[in-house]
């Protein structure tokens, strides 16, 4: 499930991101990808030691826990660190898939089960640099304004466009879900948004109340914890 999830981030708080980061030491973003990855990695992060970048990635997880939006479609369990990156004089990131399981720190580790890019400027500041995401229904692109994100399962194969004007500068991190299954996760995330439209509609109680638990017996049924 492909799901834009709007205005994670604030004008302002883009703004104050922008600003901080103008002034940053970016390192090669190879540095953080394994050998296959590197092969087709063409672009520049924060380093992952970097006060700065723990700082924003907090400041991002923060932000996630404003959007019910996020928390209905990624339902997730743990969350990455958030990275940072920028694309600018021709940078791309050719098709890949990424790793299937991640470490956190120490002998914590994470499934990656949604992907997530956080956009931290708008698509007219930049050529290309379009997130091109490939499933069974096609390529999907994707731009989004800043402060907007996009969540995808992280099974898709998915690239990046050269950069041939401007840089493209995003936020992204990995989710591991409650529910491992994309098509179970799409389910629930239908089910909820129209309990939440039945509602705001005025709909019979009980009928809602059956539908409720229909949501949790699911979620009951499909989650891991």
């Amino acid at each position: 499930m492909l799901l834009h999830i709007p205005q994670v981030l604030t004008a302002d708080e883009v703004a104050e991101f922008r600003r901080r980061m103008d002034g940053a030491d970016w390192t090669d973003g190879r540095e953080t990808v394994g050998h296959q990855g590197a092969k087709v990695k063409n672009n520049e992060q924060l380093p992952d030691g970097s006060p700065l970048k723990a700082e924003l990635g907090g400041a991002v997880l923060k932000a996630l826990k404003r959007s019910p939006l996020f928390f209905a479609g990624a339902l997730p369990r743990k969350i990455l660190p958030p990275r940072f990156n920028r694309y600018s004089g021709g940078g791309e990131y050719g098709y890949h898939v990424d790793g299937a399981v991640m470490s956190i720190g120490g002998d914590e580790h994470l499934r990656s089960d949604v992907s997530c890019t956080l956009f931290l400027n708008d698509p007219d500041e930049y050529e290309g640099g379009r997130l091109i995401i490939s499933d069974t229904y096609g390529e999907h692109v994707v731009a989004k304004p800043a402060g907007d994100a996009i969540i995808y399962p992280s099974s898709s194969l998915h690239r990046v466009e050269p950069v041939t004007r401007g840089a493209r500068i995003a936020s992204f991190f990995w989710i591991q879900s409650l529910v491992r299954d994309d098509s179970q996760r799409r389910t629930l995330f239908e089910l909820d948004t129209s309990i939440q439209k039945l509602t705001l509609d005025g709909a019979d109680e009980d009928a809602l109340l059956q539908l409720t638990c229909v949501y949790h017996n699911l979620l009951r049924r499909w989650s891991e914890t």
